[in-house]
């Protein structure tokens, strides 16, 4: 069986003095894909009057919800408390966070001043016995006190795993809802756990494949609007849009952005062919990057938008290759037995993500860029179209139940196989593109 060690040791100043019982080193370790959760306590933000004490308590349960639900924390419940917190500035009695095998505690304060919300917290290794960095403090309206909550829990996450976080980023998706045959679609967008969704089209046409620019603030989809297939962009902050340049009698799909922002990759078919086009989003002028009888879609740039990774049946079946961005010789680097699709690039540069169809199921799995190491993470009836978490350990995707009733829903999965999850969403919801972390 083949193992898999990795050791999320935490930074530098927690190297520096977290020295358990064991004289060890705090740290998260995943063995074999099965990972020891690191136990910490977060308990209720104090607030400096009674108009933040609403606010205080809401942000450390989504903190909580965040970084439990990476499934590399273990909340503490209250319950077992022996010390409260009632004063930011008070010292930590460590011997009871201690006793209670808390090896993080996360101590906050919240004040409001009009519809202005300030957050201070800190992170504190408890059997160091000493804070984790200095505390921080996010200001802004009591309206975006979700988004506060998201950039504490990605400030702890960073500093205990030395990752980047993904919290304070959103989804855009396609909300499904109505009986299967007579299915109603639309562009939403919504936080990464399935907060606060807004709708950016009505069910009046099919949208489709949304795919988010790399600065979040524009969407790419395709949509059947007038009956044909056509690359829409939308500004999301003003929620406009517009059609990107096609030709008459041509059916264009499957869109991505370049790193840059300033292409848009996407398949084009005409003639009974389907080709990828690269297309200046500014000047309109597109580039033919495949001439071949066979299906080329679903391209993917590279992080430093040297490659494409895209979806092919060149070879009988659809399979992944890789080719430089400009177009030329491609390289095929899967070859186990199944049909490939919908590769991602992740954010690391290092593994692509992929859906895989295989002896009647479906699977989402990931691969070096050279095809190497294969693992499927997950299997159902109906896994398909992955998307990665800005930190690139995340992994969202649409999964469909079987039947006349079957509904489509969101799921997402760590890049080890484990911690699978649903996302709540108001209705059914498919094609999930994740943000980059918001600004």
């Amino acid at each position: 069986m083949m193992r898999f060690l990795t050791s999320l040791v935490l930074g530098a100043a927690l190297l520096a003095g977290a020295a358990q019982a064991q004289n060890q080193p705090l740290r998260i370790t995943i063995d074999e894909g099965i990972i020891e959760p690191l136990p910490y306590a977060a308990p209720n933000f104090v607030p400096d009057s009674p108009a933040a004490a609403e606010y205080a308590a809401e942000i450390a349960r989504v903190l909580a919800d965040d970084l439990t639900g990476s499934g590399l924390f273990r909340e503490i419940p209250s319950t077992a408390y022996i010390s409260q917190v009632t004063s930011f500035d008070a010292p930590v009695q460590f011997a009871d966070w201690k006793a209670i095998n808390a090896q993080a505690l996360i101590t906050g304060a919240v004040s409001v001043s009009g519809n202005r919300l300030t957050v201070r917290f800190r992170l504190w290794d408890v059997f160091a016995g000493a804070e984790l960095g200095s505390g921080l403090q996010f200001a802004g309206t009591t309206d975006g006190w979700r988004r506060m909550a998201h950039k504490v829990a990605d400030a702890v996450y960073s500093r205990i795993t030395g990752e980047g976080g993904y919290f304070d980023s959103r989804v855009a998706f396609v909300s499904e809802s109505g009986p299967k045959d007579q299915r109603r679609k639309r562009l939403a967008i919504m936080d990464y756990d399935g907060a606060n969704v807004q709708y950016l089209t009505d069910s009046s046409s099919i949208v489709l494949a949304p795919r988010f620019s790399p600065s979040g603030d524009r969407v790419l989809y395709t949509s059947y609007q007038g009956g044909f297939p056509r690359i829409h962009i939308l500004d999301v902050g003003q929620v406009q849009q517009r059609v990107l340049q096609s030709q008459d009698g041509t059916m264009s799909f499957a869109p991505r952005f370049s790193p840059d922002g300033q292409t848009v990759l996407f398949s084009l078919a005409q003639g009974g062919n389907t080709d990828l086009y690269a297309m200046n989003i500014a000047s309109g002028q597109s580039t033919r990057l495949t001439s071949a009888p066979s299906i080329e879609t679903a391209p993917s740039y590279s992080p430093d938008g040297s490659r494409i990774v895209f979806e092919s049946d060149r070879s009988g079946t659809p399979q992944l290759y890789v080719m430089s961005a400009s177009g030329g010789e491609a390289t095929r680097i899967s070859f186990g037995q199944g049909r490939y699709g919908t590769p991602v690039w992740s954010p690391r540069g290092d593994l692509i993500a992929f859906t895989k169809q295989s002896k009647g199921r479906f699977h989402i799995g990931v691969m070096r860029t050279d095809g190497s190491e294969e693992r499927l993470l997950t299997a159902s009836f109906l896994d398909e179209g992955p998307t990665w978490s800005p930190n690139g350990r995340v992994i969202m995707f649409t999964r469909e139940t079987q039947g006349a009733s079957g509904r489509a829903a969101l799921y997402s999965v760590d890049i080890s196989g484990r911690n699978l999850r649903p996302v709540r969403t108001p209705d059914g919801g498919s094609d999930p593109s994740w943000s980059p972390l918001q600004k």
